[in-house]
């Protein structure tokens, strides 16, 4: 909750900063002479960006079992079952987050994903091809690397982060609009230039989520080979290496999954949720060596 506050403090105060910034520049009086006002612009975006993406977080654990076919284990039916719950069950403790739901789906892939409204309220889910084709220290590190995204509170930060860009991307797109087409409002320009705004400033914007992503997944990394140990992560990283795992096709799932990040032009690396696997294991492997 701490988390939360701070998070939410500092972006109000962005906003406010926001503000200031097109006072000085004029931008304001624009708006106002065609009638509009950017700090309502920007409390009617707060309201869809952050009302979106909220939304779309609570809903998180219930789109994922129904997209991906999760079956939640309630009652281990057999020895790969019960070795999963107790996995996170362990695992949960040491991180200090309550006992999420614990799910399989079917796929070939090795992959896993968490998602979830709060720490204490997650689902980690791994796939059947995760199963049966790594080593149990290998999944165990995979399991680990979910359950560090579950304690450092990524989804809710996610969820944040993405809220304040769309808030920017609605309020400021419709400052471009304004002073695309000062003569007239109702004209068509206005609509258009704000949708082209939109796309443009929407791309800038899922690219600052798409780094924090990655940044993101070099600590949940770190903290897999806290929970499971630092070999057991890099070989379950070098499996995934082997293997040449496909995304989840959710993009929030994707965001979550364990899998993702092959190499590439660089205008796609900027794309990409997840670092490449190369990296990751040369970042495990240089926290060895700085002890």
């Amino acid at each position: 909750m701490k988390r939360i506050i701070l998070f939410v403090a500092t972006n109000l105060a962005v906003l406010a900063l926001a503000s200031v910034i097109v006072h000085l520049l004029g931008l304001d009086a624009v708006l106002a002479s065609r009638g509009g006002n950017f700090g309502s612009l920007l409390v009617v975006g707060a309201v869809f960006g952050f009302g979106g993406a909220f939304v779309s977080l609570l809903m998180s654990k219930w789109m994922a079992k129904n997209s991906m076919g999760v079956r939640v284990i309630t009652q281990p039916s057999n020895g790969q079952e019960a070795w999963l719950l107790e996995t996170v069950r362990r695992q949960a403790a040491s991180a200090g987050v309550g006992m999420p739901e614990v799910g399989i789906f079917e796929s070939p892939e090795l992959n896993a994903f968490a998602t979830g409204a709060s720490r204490n309220n997650a689902l980690v889910a791994v796939s059947s091809g995760l199963l049966a084709r790594m080593s149990a220290d290998e999944a165990e590190a995979v399991i680990g690397h979910e359950l560090t995204h579950v304690a450092n509170g990524d989804m809710v930060t996610l969820t944040l982060i993405q809220g304040v860009l769309n808030t920017f991307v609605f309020a400021l797109a419709r400052v471009i609009g304004a002073l695309a087409d000062r003569d007239d409002r109702r004209g068509g320009t206005y609509f258009i230039v704000v949708m082209v705004a939109q796309i443009g400033l929407g791309f800038l914007a899922s690219l600052i989520v798409m780094w924090f992503s990655r940044q993101r997944e070099f600590r949940a990394d770190a903290g897999g080979a806290k929970l499971a140990g630092r070999e057991k992560m890099i070989q379950a990283l070098q499996a995934l290496q082997r293997s040449h795992p496909e995304e989840l096709a959710s993009t929030q799932l994707a965001a979550f999954g364990i899998a993702g990040g092959e190499q590439g032009p660089s205008l796609r690396r900027l794309m990409m949720s997840h670092p490449p696997l190369e990296e990751r294991i040369a970042a495990l492997r240089q926290a060895a060596e700085r002890g």
